[in-house]
């Protein structure tokens, strides 16, 4: 993360200073001359100038500013080389010194310290000046600040102001990062106003300071030099912490690691997809039923958010599931499945998939169904994707497409003679063996029988299955190559499915017209049933957002002629 943290102190004799300051440097980019495997003497006289960059103290470490920092302003004197940590798996190095290493950074950084020290303070979400806020621009970075107070017995008021500040110039990703933040920085705070409030009673038990201050005599000319000498007291004398540097130095160094791996940045081209529209508006159902079950009351509501939590919980694992982490034999793509069904087998269960039966697996491998369900829904838009991965009962088919049960579970007798499902089942056929590469022989560990009471031939269409299967019977064509050509065709049919929704339901148009926009899609001719049957089956997944936005925009488009 392109950031930086710094701890600051409000010093009662020189205003607010930095105290403590750490930054990340990423590696350098490699050179021309260093990519050839040579490297000139400019490149020798970079490379040692890095290494010395972040273990001296630069030219904000002038005699001026060391004569003008009392015992308080300062964290580490000028012969300390400072801290270095280096994060081997990314070659970053988190440097840690009284102030930042280039002049840029200093003004940044000074400026922030100032402005969380004294001006910006919201009385509102900081009650006695304690707590986060968030301020900056475009010009000087966005601030993160966090200011507390640390008990000290010599001090006026008994107590002395710092804050902890994080500069950024990427003010979405500081704002993202507010809760993370605020969660870890409350630690490390509260870890140094715990140690220094128990050196501040230990000094208040030996020497009460409020009496002494009540019986002392005040006068202007004595004032001056009573305030100068208690405020020259360092951090390290009020929490009596004697790695305290190095401790606030792997704590700042791990916040700006962790900050920086917890969020991702991805580049979206174009609107966002169907798929990406639905899976969003999941999460925010899901989250809304959490905070209903949250909020509910008594003993058969909280029974119920378990289960459903559980539930939840399945379904995500089923439909994020890494084949690669399943346990046991797996299927590991469709042309993978293909070759063990057969060609037949796998074109009946494919075409029972698009047209939205219900696909039924009964076996005793739950690894092996769950993989085979991963390998299936990537053929369905993810609207259209409603998974029980393994059940030890029957589940109608308005709760699910894909049903994983356990080997001993009845078929109801209107399932088994219905023509809008179908069944796999899966027996163990004999003792398997592992492959020269070290993979299950799944054919040698199972046998599959296939059975639907569908007697539709599934030879004729859909086109797109038409060609699923071109695509996965040309060997020429990698398993990444097949998996971006189903992308692609699930594109193409979902934009006609966009087409006929707006045609057909929104538009109300009639059969005649349908069929002719039917034609213009293409959808006609050689299973132009199976198609049609898709088309509406998908329809059935086209997000709330964008149904919402078409029926807006039509009204709209109906109301502004009479306007």
């Amino acid at each position: 993360m392109n950031a930086l943290v710094a701890l600051c102190h409000f010093c009662e004799l020189h205003g607010p200073r930095t105290l403590f300051c750490t930054e990340a440097l990423h590696p350098p980019s490699p050179s021309p001359s260093s990519l050839a495997g040579t490297a000139g003497p400019g490149d020798r006289d970079r490379d040692g100038d890095r290494e010395g960059e972040g273990l001296t103290m630069r030219a904000n470490s002038s005699a001026t500013q060391r004569g003008e920092m009392c015992e308080g302003c300062r964290s580490l004197p000028a012969s300390h080389p400072g801290f270095v940590s280096i994060d081997d798996e990314t070659g970053i190095r988190f440097l840690s010194h009284q102030h930042p290493r280039q002049p840029q950074l200093f003004s940044v950084v000074r400026q922030a310290c100032v402005r969380s020290l004294s001006c910006e303070v919201n009385s509102d979400v900081c009650p006695g000046r304690e707590g986060p806020i968030f301020f900056g621009d475009e010009q000087h970075g966005f601030v993160f600040s966090h200011t507390f107070f640390i008990k000290d017995s010599l001090a006026r008021g008994f107590q002395r102001w710092y804050s902890i500040v994080m500069v950024a110039m990427d003010r979405i990703y500081l704002i993202n990062s507010w809760p993370f933040l605020l969660c870890h920085l409350r630690l490390t705070i509260q870890s140094l106003q715990s140690t220094a409030l128990k050196v501040f009673d230990i000094e208040q038990g030996v020497c009460p300071q409020r009496s002494v201050r009540m019986n002392s005599v005040f006068s202007p000319a004595v004032f001056p030099h009573q305030r100068s000498g208690n405020a020259a007291r360092s951090l390290t004398s009020l929490t009596q912490h004697p790695n305290l540097w190095a401790s606030l130095h792997s704590s700042f160094s791990w916040l700006l690691k962790a900050c920086g791996s917890r969020l991702t940045e991805k580049l979206l081209e174009g609107a966002p997809t169907e798929d990406t529209l639905v899976l969003i508006e999941r999460q925010s159902e899901q989250e809304e039923e959490m905070s209903c079950w949250e909020g509910a009351e008594g003993g058969d509501s909280t029974s119920q958010r378990h289960q459903s939590e559980s539930k939840l919980g399945l379904d995500f694992l089923c439909d994020d599931a890494n084949l690669n982490e399943l346990p046991g034999p797996k299927f590991r793509s469709l042309r993978h499945l293909r070759q063990v069904l057969g060609v037949a087998e796998f074109r009946q269960l494919v075409w029972h998939v698009l047209m939205g039966n219900q696909v039924i697996w009964r076996g005793a491998d739950p690894g092996l169904i769950q993989s085979a369900f991963t390998v299936l829904k990537s053929l369905l838009p993810v609207g259209c994707v409603c998974s029980v991965p393994y059940s030890a009962q029957y589940e109608e088919a308005y709760k699910c497409n894909f049903l994983g049960l356990s080997p001993d579970v009845h078929i109801p007798t209107h399932v088994s003679s219905s023509d809008f499902s179908v069944l796999v089942d899966v027996s163990i056929e004999r003792n398997g063996r592992i492959c020269a590469v070290g993979e299950y022989d799944i054919s040698a560990l199972y046998q599959f029988t296939i059975s639907s009471a569908n007697t539709q031939p599934t030879d004729r269409g859909p086109t797109l299955l038409n060609k699923l299967e071109v695509a996965l019977s040309n060997e020429n064509l990698s398993v990444d190559v097949v998996s971006h050509c189903l992308l692609c065709l699930k594109e193409e049919w979902m934009n006609k499915v966009k087409v006929l929704f707006k045609f057909s339901k929104v538009d109300g148009r009639g059969r005649e017209d349908t069929q002719k926009v039917l034609a213009l899609l293409g959808a006609t001719g050689t299973g132009e049933e199976d198609n049609v049957r898709l088309l509406k089956f998908w329809m059935t997944g086209l997000s709330k957002t964008y149904k919402s936005h078409l029926m807006t925009a039509v009204r709209g488009g109906e109301r502004s002629p009479s306007q």
